[in-house]
């Protein structure tokens, strides 16, 4: 990308951003308050235009408050640098003034744009790319929303019934369904093993009988109902119902995923990766909206994703690597599990795997070690739009 001659920073807020167009010389041309509205960022977009249209644009956030006017600098043809809040911070302890302002701020982000050849452009891509962003990220948030309710559900039936918190697996959906009809120990006592397996076979839960038989003997372990029982059954049963409905939205959310992948173009071609199915296929393309020209090479791509290692070398000390700090924790996960899943469906891929643990390397490095080798062959999959082949059999997983 050629240099631009001006550089409009945008410090980024809810209701408001603040603006400042700097040019080469560093001068300030243009530093504006403006609403986080359509009307008036339009108007800001055409005034840094009458400028000069020959720009880059610079922003703190790329989600959020921020759609907005990325949405309209993406309607106008412009380009856009991300500058993270934190690289912000940083920066501004190195500009004159010990002030915190969105003046200074929006400042700091054009004039590190102009400065900076690291920053990555944003490339918001198209709709069929940002659907499964929507989707993937809501689907972490209700996972992470569906942890915290079952530790405060384990939480709340320790102090009534421990041993049957003990005996539960409520990651599962089994134990979580016979605390939406049974919470406290007479409770269960009541119903018999009989009547609770038949209540848990309606409801479709495997392996019925051993639960059913589980939750009776605990019972019967324990005579003493404990103090506050009433109000924590209640709340139990309140915590397991929001398991259940949590569980149904993932169950919901898995299917637009799946669905919404497989409109993209290059969704066969990932999913012919072994161990790459939709779930995790529609992550690698939220997190790159399958643009690879935007890395450059497959090297680039691998720092993104933080399976890049970078040196850190001082003095006589030479030949020390560390993950970069700056890399997509999202996706690095998914290259992960994709490859934990491939040593159980590929041949090929367990053959590396073993040979890295036979070189002394750890579990987690070994599967770190193939991560990058097979982004490294994804990377060229897509570039060359080619479906995986191989004469072994393959399973793909999600």
């Amino acid at each position: 990308m050629a240099v631009p001659e001006i550089w409009a920073g945008a410090d980024i807020g809810k209701e408001h951003h603040h603006c400042v167009v700097v040019n080469s010389a560093d001068e300030p041309l243009l530093s504006r308050r403006v609403l986080n509205d359509e009307t008036e960022l339009g108007q800001l977009i055409g005034d840094v235009l009458a400028i000069s249209t020959d720009v880059l644009w610079a922003v703190d956030l790329n989600h959020g408050g921020a759609a907005l006017l990325i949405g309209l600098l993406l309607n106008h043809d412009q380009p856009m640098a991300y500058l993270p809040g934190l690289g912000v911070h940083r920066a501004s302890a190195t500009y004159k003034g010990e002030d915190k302002t969105d003046t200074k701020d929006a400042f700091v982000i054009a004039d590190q744009a102009r400065v900076r050849r690291d920053l990555g452009l944003l490339r918001p891509g198209d709709e069929i790319a940002v659907d499964p962003r929507t989707l993937t990220n809501r689907r972490l948030e209700v996972v992470s929303d569906r942890t915290r309710q079952i530790n405060r559900l384990r939480a709340r039936l320790l102090e009534i019934f421990p041993g049957l918190e003990r005996s539960l697996d409520l990651v599962n959906k089994g134990p979580v369904m016979l605390l939406t009809g049974y919470q406290t120990p007479a409770a269960i006592r009541r119903a018999g093993v009989k009547r609770i397996e038949t209540w848990l076979k309606d409801w479709k839960v495997r392996g019925a009988a051993v639960l059913a038989r589980t939750a009776v003997d605990t019972a019967r372990a324990q005579q003493t109902a404990l103090p506050g029982e009433k109000p924590a059954a209640a709340m139990v049963l309140r915590l397991a119902k929001g398991v259940t409905a949590l569980d149904e939205e993932i169950v919901e959310l898995d299917t637009l995923i799946e669905g919404r992948f497989r409109e993209h173009p290059l969704a066969e071609v990932v999913r012919s990766l072994p161990g790459m199915g939709a779930k995790l296929g529609a992550e690698f393309i939220a997190a790159t909206g399958g643009d690879m020209d935007a890395f450059g090479s497959a090297d680039r791509l691998a720092g993104f994703v933080g399976l890049a290692p970078c040196p850190r070398d001082s003095g006589r000390v030479s030949g020390n690597l560390r993950r970069p700090k700056r890399y997509h924790r999202g996706l690095l996960r998914s290259m992960y599990l994709s490859a934990m899943v491939s040593i159980t469906t590929y041949p090929a891929s367990k053959a590396y795997y073993q040979r890295k643990r036979s070189e002394g390397k750890g579990h987690k490095q070994a599967l770190l070690a193939l991560a990058r080798r097979r982004l490294n062959v994804l990377w060229a999959m897509i570039r060359g739009g080619r479906y995986y082949q191989d004469s072994t059999p393959v399973t793909a997983a999600a």
